[in-house]
């Protein structure tokens, strides 16, 4: 029975994702902003939801080690998996946005989230409020600078005609997909972990980050298929920016969240910082401004090693 509901959670998180491309895109034609800045904005938000809602009633049960493990090993991951995969299947051109503003602020988020946790070994309250309120900026920094963006990239011309009704019908169809296939995967997930006799820490960081990740994977290769590669990147960097700012943000407001894995700073949080900042070589070396589907294979296989160390007790 935990079979069936993975694999229709994984069915629906693909319905979830493709109604999402398809009203991202046509949300650029009407507001006239790059299909970049809506990639970081509608539609990480929909797919950063089953995080926001695994880490909370993580938090809330009495399991803060998955409520953490949860965003970190998403936003590993986000990069080592999905982004991965995604140059895999169409190699990928990363605009100049990306590491003057989207790589730099991930980083700052990224670096904060360590401190906060690494100062006293929980993430508070007031530390939770500081993280979201710098998402609140970042947002609105982001669409601002929007409106001078000209630059035009090719997206299927018929979905600047899509109305409204459709677009907004599109987004819901596309929200609750979303929430239903990763509850269900979630859940069929932790069901077969716990059958195999696996820690809690380790179902966090690994299938249920996997699980809550699926959106991002669906939203990323079926945007690439489509040649939507601003979707893609902005998508992954936007997730992990929402993952640490508003799902840990919010969760840490509601319920401060204890480290009470000491895996969680000694290994996790350096994987994923380590994966974050690969970035920025991987783009300019060899081929400048490009992640190549060798390149993506590297990801996959770093993901893969990650992956050998968690379930071998690294």
């Amino acid at each position: 029975m935990s079979l069936l509901w993975v694999i229709l959670g994984f069915i629906l998180l693909v319905v979830g994702g493709e109604f999402l491309v398809r009203a991202s895109v046509a949300l650029s034609f009407k507001f006239n902003i790059s299909k970049m800045v809506i990639g970081m904005t509608v539609v990480s938000f929909a797919t950063s939801a089953p995080e926001l809602l695994v880490s909370l009633q993580a938090a809330l049960s009495g399991s803060p080690a998955i409520a953490i493990t949860n965003v970190v090993g998403s936003n590993i991951a986000n990069i080592g998996l999905v982004l991965g995969i995604t140059a895999m299947v169409s190699v990928i051109a990363v605009d100049k946005s990306f590491y003057k503003v989207n790589w730099p602020v991930m980083m700052v988020f990224s670096i904060a989230l360590y401190y906060f946790l690494k100062n006293d070994s929980v993430l508070s309250a007031i530390e939770g409020g500081i993280l979201f309120a710098g998402l609140i900026v970042f947002l609105i920094y982001l669409i601002r600078s929007a409106k001078k963006d000209t630059a035009s990239d090719e997206v299927d011309d018929t979905l600047a005609t899509v109305s409204n009704f459709k677009i907004g019908l599109w987004l819901l169809i596309g929200a609750a997909s979303l929430y239903f296939g990763s509850e269900w995967l979630v859940e069929g997930a932790k069901a077969i972990a716990v059958s195999i006799g696996v820690s809690e820490a380790v179902i966090g960081v690994s299938l249920i980050a996997i699980g809550t990740s699926v959106p991002e994977l669906a939203a990323s290769v079926i945007a690439a298929a489509k040649q939507e590669k601003a979707i893609s990147l902005g998508n992954l960097i936007g997730s992990n920016i929402f993952n640490i700012a508003s799902v840990l943000g919010l969760t840490a407001m509601i319920k401060p969240i204890p480290v009470t894995e000491p895996s969680i700073l000694s290994t996790d949080i350096f994987w994923m910082l380590g994966f974050s900042a690969i970035l920025i070589p991987l783009i300019f070396l060899p081929t400048r401004l490009q992640i190549s589907r060798l390149k993506g294979f590297a990801l996959v296989v770093g993901y893969g090693v990650f992956m050998f160390l968690v379930f071998t007790g690294k």
